[in-house]
């Protein structure tokens, strides 16, 4: 959740860790912090809120030196304020920290029994107190730090300098994702490769368990047990021209905008356009062929993609795919597929939850076939399959190009399963591919309804409560355009299976309440229809997303109508994202809230 930056180098680096801590903003940024070893001692400059907040202070209060840590936070444990902002110090060490310390209790208190004074409400802080007790009582700055390791219980990313050793940076990871980078004559730590991208993007993406020991010239890492070993280099495939905002007023517009160019990246490397056929290996052959079912776990954006993907699975493959949320996946002991995968659908490839459930997956034996937008990640590596979505960076805290992107590997992978069981012809497979071929046009063409979108979102700006409906496969784009809704505007919104309606929610239909449909004309349009009729009786307004035939079919038991480009049952879904995420936007923008920056809200869930 929280974001790292550290460089350890001979020219200073204040600037360039609070430069890299504006990369990692979308992490949290509840508080931030910078600490910089200056002659043989350590500044620190704290502030809480934004990292604005951040430049301001170091302007009036400079501090610089050669190596140096810093932090944005997503708070877990203490309030989101100066004394529990990031880095925290203890005597000679000063340490950033993301994840959460789960036996930071039993530290704590024997740590204070042993008459260390502790200034934070966080778990963070046992770290540099651990560390720095162990430098009492006589070990280096490396072992001092392997030995605080050890007591550690929970998930972490870990960077830590001291006084005295201005040429000296140790980093750890275990459950948190960690970036280390090379330069000339500077060695870089990074919550991930977007930090480092003004820096290097020459990098090693440590392994599970790995800590290293960094100079200006020299690193070496180690595994969980201590033994040295090696960790492959790799260029990062991050272009830092990606993660500005150009023209566009929010990352979250420009980002919507992107999706024709992010859709293409996804989907083409699937495609074989000469011979108009899906491509994608052996993925689907061996782990979709025989499957008797399939699992999909997912949290957020991610599992409405994942629910989505049931249709496809179900209706092109015929195989039953059962979704579930990450966070409650593995608590219930779910009895999973005989001879079937686990999908794990995560934009970051981080996310606490999903890589608990993967890891859970595979003690039990059932492979994991990883749809994730960073092919470095955790995810990505554990996996028995990886099917990457291209979609590039993404800076805006709401999803967006990640979630269209998604839905289209996801629909290249249920129609290569329904290849591969049997039950997709070659004549239905070239017209999926010339469905999929033509999304990006499709979505630019929805995008011209922005204007209009606008408009409808002026009238929703006052609103207490939306409503979304949406019947089978556009039920979950119903949850997502209510979450979008929630998360950026601040909005009480809900989505749900328009024919459930009547079981209990038509309750809380009143006059003037805005209804969202997404409702393109299919073989339950009617019956959506049915339940437009039922709340237009009782004075709600209603905002209709749908095609041409739909809206024509609606006639005026629409207030306002939203119209999608002709698809199909794979393209419509990823068309009617459009609408709902433009909506969700320009309410934001009309309200002013922080469109970018929802609050409470972080990118990458690290922690469970």
């Amino acid at each position: 959740m929280c974001g790292i930056v550290a460089i350890t180098g001979t020219d200073t680096v204040s600037g360039r860790l609070v430069d890299g801590l504006k990369r990692l903003e979308y992490r949290g940024y509840d508080s931030a912090g910078v600490a910089v070893l200056a002659g043989n001692a350590i500044e620190r400059r704290r502030a809480s809120g934004k990292i604005v907040n951040l430049e301001a202070l170091m302007a009036e209060r400079p501090a610089d030196g050669p190596t140096g840590i810093a932090h944005t936070r997503w708070a877990t444990h203490g309030k989101p304020n100066e004394t529990n902002a990031h880095p925290h110090m203890s005597g000679k060490v000063a340490i950033v920290h993301n994840g959460i310390i789960e036996n930071f209790r039993e530290l704590r208190d024997d740590l204070q029994a042993q008459g260390r004074v502790f200034e934070s409400e966080t778990d963070s802080e046992v770290i540099a107190q651990l560390i720095d007790l162990n430098m009492q009582a006589g070990m280096d700055p490396v072992d001092a730090f392997e030995a605080a390791l050890a007591k550690l219980t929970g998930a972490f990313a870990i960077a830590a300098i001291f006084t005295d050793r201005d040429d000296l940076l140790i980093g750890a990871r275990r459950g948190s994702p960690l970036v280390l980078g090379y330069g000339d004559g500077e060695m870089f730590l990074g919550s991930d490769a977007i930090a480092l991208a003004p820096f290097t993007r020459d990098v090693t993406y440590l392994e599970e368990g790995d800590w290293v020991v960094l100079t200006p010239r020299s690193h070496h890492i180690r595994s969980a047990d201590g033994a040295r070993v090696n960790r492959p280099r790799v260029t990062s495939a991050v272009n830092d021209a990606l993660i500005e905002r150009g023209e566009y007023d929010h990352f979250m517009l420009k980002e919507i905008h992107e999706q024709p160019e992010s859709l293409a990246r996804s989907i083409l490397p699937y495609i074989n356009q000469a011979s108009q056929s899906i491509e994608l290996g052996d993925v689907a052959d061996k782990l979709f062929a025989e499957a008797d079912r399939a699992v999909a776990i997912a949290c957020g954006t991610a599992y409405y993609a994942a629910h989505t993907a049931k249709y496809w699975f179900e209706q092109k493959a015929r195989l039953a795919l059962e979704t579930d949320i990450a966070s409650e996946f593995r608590y219930r002991a779910p009895v999973l597929p005989q001879s079937g995968p686990a999908l794990f659908v995560s934009q970051s490839g981080e996310t606490a939850d999903t890589l608990a459930a993967l890891r859970y997956c595979r003690q039990n034996g059932t492979p994991a076939v990883a749809v994730v937008n960073v092919p470095e990640s955790s995810i990505a590596r554990e996996a028995a399959a990886i099917v990457p979505t291209h979609a590039g960076p993404e800076i805006g805290v709401a999803s967006t190009k990640a979630f269209t992107a998604q839905l289209s590997v996801l629909a290249v992978l249920a129609l290569n399963a329904a290849k591969a069981r049997g039950h997709l012809l070659p004549g239905d497979e070239a017209a999926a591919v010339k469905s999929l071929l033509a999304l990006p046009r499709k979505v630019t063409e929805a995008l011209e309804a922005q204007d209009d979108i606008r408009e409808i979102a002026k009238t929703l700006v006052h609103c207490r409560d939306v409503l979304f409906l949406g019947r089978g496969r556009y039920y979950p784009l119903a949850m997502e355009g209510a979450l979008k809704l929630k998360e950026v505007s601040y909005i009480h919104a809900e989505g749900y299976a328009a024919g459930e309606l009547k079981h209990g929610p038509i309750a809380l239909i009143e006059k003037d309440l805005p209804v969202v449909v997404v409702a393109p004309k299919d073989e339950l349009f009617e019956k959506t229809i049915s339940n437009v009729e039922e709340i237009r009786a009782r004075g709600a307004r209603i905002i209709l997303i749908s095609d041409r035939a739909g809206i024509e079919a609606a006639g005026s038991r629409a207030d306002h109508a939203i119209c999608l480009p002709e698809g199909d049952d794979v393209s419509l879904p990823v068309l009617a994202a459009i609408p709902l995420q433009l909506l969700a936007y320009h309410v934001a923008v009309a309200k002013g809230t922080d469109v970018d920056q929802p609050r409470n809200l972080a990118k990458s869930v690290t922690v469970e």
